[in-house]
């Protein structure tokens, strides 16, 4: 049975295979590729190992490194700036302060309206306290860095121009402390502009008046401008409209007595007074005095009414009276000068003309036609002040000492 079996499997083993070329499985046998063996993890790691060449790389200059820049540092700084409720109450105060002498001067505070103004207020060094604007557009138009102390309030423009005093507000009102003269950094008029004078009011009353004599004395380079008692606030309102900025560009001294306005004068000035009157006789107002007129006036009353005066009177007015003299002849040939307006109705007050008496001065009669009372103050003073330029600049037969430029 051993012995069968042994040739049977022989005859199988050595009879060739024969695969059928219409069986699938056989051509699929046929496509099959050898087994692939994957390299260990540690022969990767091998493979991936980058070996530094020995041959050297051209070298490259780099580029010079930039220095960092500063941040520029912010010019203005960040406003703050907090909004008023309904009914404010100090804007109400508005009110008061603009209308009332006595409230500015009892809490040393001033209203300034528009943004003119209230730049010339800044750049002068007056001290902001409360700032209301309708819009940042016009806060930003002010210096940020003068207004860091100050309290800022943005208020609808109706409110604004329900207290303000204008009738076209800009929407923008600011309150500063009153300034003083001592503590301003006024502009500094050149030397061809100056006009070594001083101008004192007397009695002058209308703030339009005020403020246009204020804006006078400034273009033409005055010294300082005198206020003595009985003339208008020169912190009103109107005062401050009519003055366009010339409060901030020269010395004001207000509320003075007539006592202590020579302490505010340089050493030897000669003060003049300034008088409006009616054009007499041709040579009349030249060489006549002030005595002379009072002795034919005096005559002229006497025809009429009986003498009251004794001898002694007369002499005592005709030595305390100023002589006249045209305001177009020279009387600015002196170092310092200082010229007295006063107001419309009553004009310049004895107090005034016995400083003049003191002094030296004489009494500048601006003619007029016949009929026509007196000039406005204002204009008087302009007249004044610019016919005191030209005698400084072109002195009588001679040439002139300066030239404007152009």
């Amino acid at each position: 049975m051993a012995t069968v079996l042994k040739h049977a499997w022989a005859r199988l083993l050595l009879t060739p295979c024969r695969i059928s070329v219409g069986s699938r499985r056989g051509i699929r046998g046929l496509r099959r590729k050898p087994l692939r063996v994957l390299p260990s993890v540690a022969q990767v790691q091998e493979q991936q190992r980058i070996v530094p060449s020995k041959v050297k790389t051209p070298y490259i200059p780099k580029a010079p490194r930039k220095e960092r820049q500063p941040e520029p540092e912010h010019e203005e700084a960040e406003l703050r700036y907090e909004r008023a409720g309904p009914n404010e109450k100090r804007l109400r105060n508005l009110v008061t302060l603009a209308k009332s002498r006595a409230f500015r001067e009892k809490h040393g505070k001033i209203l300034l309206e528009g943004r003119r103004l209230i730049m010339d207020a800044l750049e002068a060094g007056a001290v902001p306290q409360t700032i209301f604007f309708s819009l940042m557009e016009n806060l930003k138009t002010l210096p940020a860095a003068k207004l860091k102390r100050a309290t800022l309030v943005k208020v609808k423009y109706n409110e604004i121009k329900m207290w303000s005093d204008v009738i076209t507000p800009q929407g923008l009102i600011g309150i500063f402390a009153m300034p003083h003269q001592s503590k301003m950094s006024y502009p500094e008029v050149p030397q061809e502009h100056a006009l070594p004078l001083t101008l004192i009011c007397d009695n002058i009353r209308d703030p339009g008046n005020l403020g246009t004599i204020l804006r006078s004395a400034a273009g033409a380079g005055c010294c300082s401008v005198l206020l003595v008692k009985g003339c208008v606030d020169a912190w009103e309102p109107k005062v401050l409209r009519a003055g366009m900025g010339a409060h901030f560009r020269i010395p004001i001294v207000s509320n003075l007595e007539w006592d202590l306005v020579p302490n505010y004068l340089p050493t030897e000035s000669r003060v003049h007074v300034a008088e409006s009157r009616q054009e007499g006789p041709p040579g009349e107002a030249e060489g006549a005095s002030a005595p002379q007129a009072a002795r034919r006036g005096s005559t002229r009353k006497s025809q009429l009414t009986p003498s009251k005066g004794s001898q002694e009177e007369e002499e005592e007015e005709e030595r305390q009276s100023l002589q006249v003299q045209p305001y177009y002849k020279p009387w600015m040939m002196d170092a310092s000068v200082a010229i007295v307006v006063g107001g419309e109705t009553h004009g310049v007050s004895p107090e005034a003309k016995q400083l003049a008496q003191r002094s030296g001065g004489k009494q500048l009669a601006i003619p007029v036609v016949p009929g026509v009372e007196s000039l406005n103050s204002a204009m008087a003073a302009g007249v004044l002040l610019f016919e005191a330029k030209r005698q400084l600049l072109v002195p009588e037969g001679g040439a002139s000492r300066l030239e404007f430029k152009q």
